[in-house]
């Protein structure tokens, strides 16, 4: 933000709870915090650094400009704190870096026909939940257990209403649905099934594992040795699942324990899950950003944005360290689960043993881990700081890339690829539908897609609106040398935007030899980690251009045989798409045969039919 003073801004901070947002100069969000008091806490940033971390001094060092959101509570403060951080990802933020989630098992009772389904999200609507299970897999046998014994239906259609207006999907063939879809079942007696699967879920399973057992003993009867063993199998998972599991609304106990690992700048959680007094499972987390921090500032980090995303919050958290924040998290966590959440920190008895287990976890895994985590950090973070040294730059954390396909001119379509801190981030990626350019001109072509991309991008900044468009990269890549360079700083300068642009020079072979900048050919090593990088991201541009231009190019070929034909719209033409696998297909379907079509009829199947068959008339090739 141009003609921002900080010392002045720092005078207008209120003496409110609230977040605050730290940007660069490219407006990245780098850091996001909250306070009880904004003016008290943002303004120690500013005013004694070197009382600061080296980490927080590098940060404040790269501070352009800043913003804050005012709150009524500092409990509000915590909760946008946590949505904020989890979309802007921070640099200087302390991350979870993996994003599990526990699976329910959501049974759709308030449709009139209801499904059974896998679900990451527990919501208030009307449907019953159980779990959250920790082994993903088993889940989905027990989904597809239910569905093969019950023949509970597994398609998203509108029931009743869309009763009768299609055929019977492939489940029915193969007996394993019952086809309410068509009529075939009542809403009583499908209710009736439903009813069962809910006992099942709920603990009584002696009906589900009866059915295995006689299926298995009738498949040995007939010497089907492999089908027999899969009913088995299946048996003995359904007898883990439902022993372990209730549903999510039971009154036992149920805790997690959480330690953590720490060394040098790597850093493993380990979450033990405890339910009605047995250990069911465990997981171990990553975190980044965790350099020059305190153990009992990660966990609290962790805590905070681990309970924010996962849909089930037990009882007890056991604590290897006392939190910083620990009675406004647990508030937090009691008001999130609806019941009282308590954080513990045991020093003796087994509740002591189980947080040295947790932390002797998280060192093994951390000690297992770590070559793999130093060698992810030189591939993505080392990479993207290598590239940025070798051309001389202080920070390369968001780097753009562009690229133009199209064939002999037609459909001219643009790609843009994002890559921050050396990963692809897919959200971001964007395409452009060339409108201003008839013919191969690549140059004409790059300079709209960029005209167009950064235009947009200042426009939303003046409106305040945060998105893909706002957010300037560090520096920009394109796929080719002087003249692609030459295009990319021209939009620029005339855009009064002062973002550097590198281009990636190709030898005879199409390999990159060496990067353009700042009218100069430099030289990078072809084996290092930051030539690696540059290659995906070349490689990962040209895959999406490619991609969107032949979904374009497929989509009019599609139009100009179907759409084109009188008396046939968008629901005829997908109809015809739906019933026959090619246009061939199409071709060759007699009249009679495409009337028979539901969405068809007499007058647009001729339509059809003339259409494929008019050059053979003029030949005088017709059928008798």
């Amino acid at each position: 933000m141009k003609d921002f003073n900080i010392p002045e801004e720092l005078k207008k901070l209120p003496e409110r709870p609230g977040v605050y947002l730290m940007h660069n100069t490219s407006d990245q969000i780098i850091y996001v915090g909250k306070a009880k008091v904004l003016k008290n806490r943002v303004r120690q940033y500013f005013q004694n650094p070197a009382r600061l971390s080296p980490k927080i001094q590098k940060m404040v060092s790269n501070v352009a400009w800043f913003e804050y959101i005012v709150v009524d509570t500092e409990l509000e403060a915590l909760v946008l704190e946590n949505n904020l951080i989890k979309e802007h990802q921070p640099k200087y933020n302390t991350m979870l870096k993996d994003g599990k989630t526990y699976p329910f098992i959501k049974v759709t009772v308030g449709e009139a026909f209801p499904r059974v389904m896998l679900s990451r999200d527990r919501k208030r609507d009307k449907s019953r939940y159980f779990g959250p299970y920790t082994n993903g897999v088993a889940v989905n046998d027990t989904i597809e257990l239910l569905r093969k014994i019950y023949h509970i239906r597994t398609c998203n259609k509108s029931l009743p209403k869309e009763i009768g207006k299609d055929r019977p999907c492939l489940y029915h063939q193969l007996h394993q649905c019952d086809a309410p879809c068509m009529g075939y079942i009542s809403k009583e007696d499908y209710a009736k099934t439903i009813d069962r699967v809910l006992d099942f879920l709920n603990g009584n399973y002696s009906e589900v594992l009866k059915i295995l057992k006689d299926k298995m003993l009738a498949a040995s009867a007939k010497w089907a040795f492999e089908e027999a063993a899969e009913y088995r199998d299946l048996s003995e998972r359904v007898k883990a699942l439902a022993q372990k599991q209730k549903a999510s609304d039971t009154n036992e106990d149920e805790r997690d324990i959480l330690a953590v690992a720490l060394k040098d700048d790597h850093c493993v959680i380990q979450v033990f899950f405890e339910r009605n007094g047995k250990l069911l499972g465990r997981e171990h987390y990553h975190m980044t950003g965790v350099s020059e921090r305190a153990e009992a500032e990660i966990l609290n980090d962790f805590v905070k944005q681990y309970y924010a995303g996962t849909p089930f919050i037990p009882k007890e958290l056991l604590l290897e360290l006392s939190l910083p924040e620990e009675e406004l998290i647990g508030q937090w966590l009691t008001a999130r689960k609806g019941q009282k959440v308590t954080l513990r920190v045991p020093k003796i008895g087994n509740k002591e043993k189980l947080i040295l287990l947790a932390k002797e976890n998280a060192a093994t895994v951390l000690s297992r881990d770590l070559e793999k985590l130093i060698r992810e950090e030189k591939r993505t973070v080392g990479a993207a700081e290598e590239i940025a040294g070798l051309l001389g730059l202080t920070d390369v954390c968001r780097m753009e890339s562009y690229d133009i396909s199209n064939t002999s001119g037609f459909h001219n379509v643009g790609s843009m690829v994002v890559f921050e801190y050396g990963r692809a981030k897919k959200s971001d990626y964007r395409k452009f539908r060339i409108k201003g350019v008839n013919g191969p001109n690549d140059y004409a072509s790059m300079e709209e897609m960029l005209t167009r991309r950064f235009t947009h991008g200042m426009e939303d900044s003046r409106k305040e609106l945060h998105n893909s468009f706002t957010r300037f990269p560090d520096l920009i890549l394109m796929d080719g040398g002087k003249g692609q360079v030459g295009i990319a700083e021209q939009v620029l300068e005339n855009l009064n935007l002062n973002i550097p642009v590198c281009g990636m020079v190709k030898d005879d072979r199409h390999r990159t030899r060496g990067l353009y900048f700042r009218n100069e050919e430099i030289p990078i090593d072809t084996h290092g980690e930051g030539f690696a990088l540059l290659t995906r991201i070349q490689d990962e541009t040209h895959r999406f251009a490619i991609e969107y231009h032949k979904s374009l190019r497929g989509a009019a070929q599609v139009h100009s045989v179907l759409d084109d034909i009188p008396g046939v719209g968008e629901k005829r033409r997908r109809a015809l798409m739906k019933y026959y696998q090619s246009m061939d297909a199409v071709r060759a379907a007699q009249i009679e045969e495409l009337a028979g079509i539901p969405e068809m009829n007499r007058r647009a199947a001729e339509s059809v039919y003339a259409y494929f068959h008019k050059d053979d008339e003029q030949n005088g090739e017709t059928e008798e």
